[in-house]
Formats: C-alpha cells, structure tokens, sequence
C-alpha cells in the first residue's frame, strides 16, 4: 500500500511540474531573460509538496485535480519566489540549491530579485486567468493563499527568521517562527485546494491541524538533515544554519529528541486523518513519508 501511495505522489508531483512548464514560458520579448530566470528557480528540482497538498485538499473536498491545478501551481510559484529571495546575499547567502548555482549566481543579484517578484505576481495572475471554479471559490482560495505568503505567514516568519540570527531563542518563540515561515505555506497549499473546490467547513479545523504539524515535522526533519544530511542528495552545503547563526530544534533539543518530536508530529498528524476515506488515507502516509525523508 504504501508503494501505491508513493507512486501517486510521484504522478501528482509529476502533473504539477508539467502545468508549471506549460503556464510559465519563455517569451519571445526584450525582457526574455526575465522568464529564463524565472524557469531556471521554478523548474530546477524540487519535491512539489504544496502542490500535491493543493490537489489533496481539492480531492478531499470531492473536486478533480484539473480544477486545482491553477492554484498548485500558483502556491509552487510562491515558494519558488520564497527560495530566490531567501538565497540572496541580503538574506541567506546560498550558492548553491538543489545541487546547482542559486538564481543570483546563474544571473545576477538584480535579475534574481526581479525574477522573485514576477513570480509572486504571476501566481496570482495565473489564478485569475485560468481558475476553472466559481468566482466566490477562486477568491476564497486566493485570500488562503495570500495569507499564508503575507505577513502573517511566510513572511511574516522570515522576519523572525532574520531577527533571530546569533540569538539563542526558545522553544515556544522557534515552534511559532516555523508555523509562519514553513507551515504557513504548506497549510495554504492543503486549504487552498480544499476551499477551491467548495469544503464542507465540519472537516476544515482537523485538516489545518494536520497540516500545522506536517509543517512543524517537516521543519524539524530540515533541521536534523542539515547536520546529518547527505549533501549529494540535498543538493546544498550542510550546515548552513549554523553558519547563519540560527537556532534550530537541533541545536535546542538535540539530534535524537529532534527525530522522536519529527516521529510524534507525523503520527498526531496521520491519525487525525486517517479514517478520512482514501485521500485521508494518503495524507495520513503523506505524514509518515516525511518524517522519514532523506531529501
């Protein structure tokens, strides 16, 4: 079973890559280089996540995948824009990402910015343009996405992210920090899909439980992998933390409590969905899948 689950997340993140490269194209313009850019970060690797969540939460909602695909995409976009913007000297200072030059050292500082921001723009154009479900649901979906990227989510997470460099903080203020800067979008992406496609709302508090302990999980599997990891197969220097001066759960609680707190996340996680037909079913080895990444 859990092999068929695999190969559904695979052909999941497999349509999600192949919507990406047909809505984001190279054109034939003066400001080419722009989109080269953008193709470059947004197609250079990656697990597509959200984007499978994104389709999930259509799923569970009772849509199809093609009306989700709008929005999965656009979420893959603004985590794409997340990245660029995070690798930049102002910011993290990453050469290398998934195992390759990061956007400002294939192209340039400004080019990397700017290709951050027509991504931003453009998952929100792209929403508008190509949405396949009622209005009032696109909106609703919109106003999920753009939270969980604003101020009250991603970036409102980095900023704490970024205040806390050479600072040793606690436990409380990290859990918060990782809710914004990594959950925030991956709760999104879940919620998203699900308010899409029309929800029933009984179900919506028990998955944004799940996807908030998904995130923390997968927050704290990045933290262990960043000392443990195999740098081949994460495509980035390990360490990287530690050279930026950030707290992390490992350095909080430890490379072993740090496993044992990824395991109990993912299991609170699965069980809060298991018995919800097939797509709770998948989500609940989503869970577990994750807490057991190498990547």
């Amino acid at each position: 079973m859990k092999e068929d689950f695999l190969q559904v997340f695979k052909e999941r993140a497999g349509t999600v890559e192949t919507a990406l490269d047909g809505f984001v194209k190279v054109k034939d313009n003066y400001q080419s280089k722009i989109y080269e850019a953008m193709r470059y970060s947004l197609l250079g690797g990656g697990k597509r996540l959200r984007g499978v969540l994104c389709i999930c939460g259509a799923r569970m909602a009772g849509g199809k995948q093609e009306e989700a695909l709008p929005f999965a995409c656009a979420i893959e976009m603004i985590h794409a824009y997340s990245l660029i913007h995070d690798d930049l000297p102002a910011m993290d200072n990453d050469d290398i990402r998934r195992g390759k030059p990061t956007c400002h050292k294939a192209f340039d500082e400004a080019t990397a910015i700017l290709a951050g921001d027509a991504l931003l723009n453009g998952a929100f154009e792209l929403i508008m343009n190509e949405s396949r479900v009622s209005a009032s649901n696109t909106l609703a979906a919109m106003k999920i996405i753009a939270g969980g990227a604003g101020t009250e989510g991603m970036i409102g997470g980095q900023v704490m992210d970024i205040d806390a460099e050479h600072t040793q903080i606690g436990s409380e203020r990290l859990r918060q920090l990782h809710k914004l800067k990594t959950g925030a979008l991956i709760s999104a992406a879940l919620m998203s899909g699900y308010s899409a496609c029309g929800g029933d709302v009984k179900n919506e508090e028990t998955l944004r439980e799940y996807a908030e302990k998904i995130g923390l999980a997968f927050q704290v599997v990045d933290d262990i992998l960043d000392v443990q990891g195999d740098e081949k197969t994460l495509g980035k220097p390990l360490k990287s933390d530690e050279k930026n001066g950030k707290s992390t759960f490992v350095t909080l609680n430890g490379v072993e409590k740090s496993k044992m707190l990824a395991r109990t996340l993912s299991g609170e996680a699965a069980s809060l969905v298991k018995d919800m037909g097939e797509e709770g079913a998948f989500l609940a080895w989503l869970a577990e899948y994750l807490s057991d990444r190498k990547f």
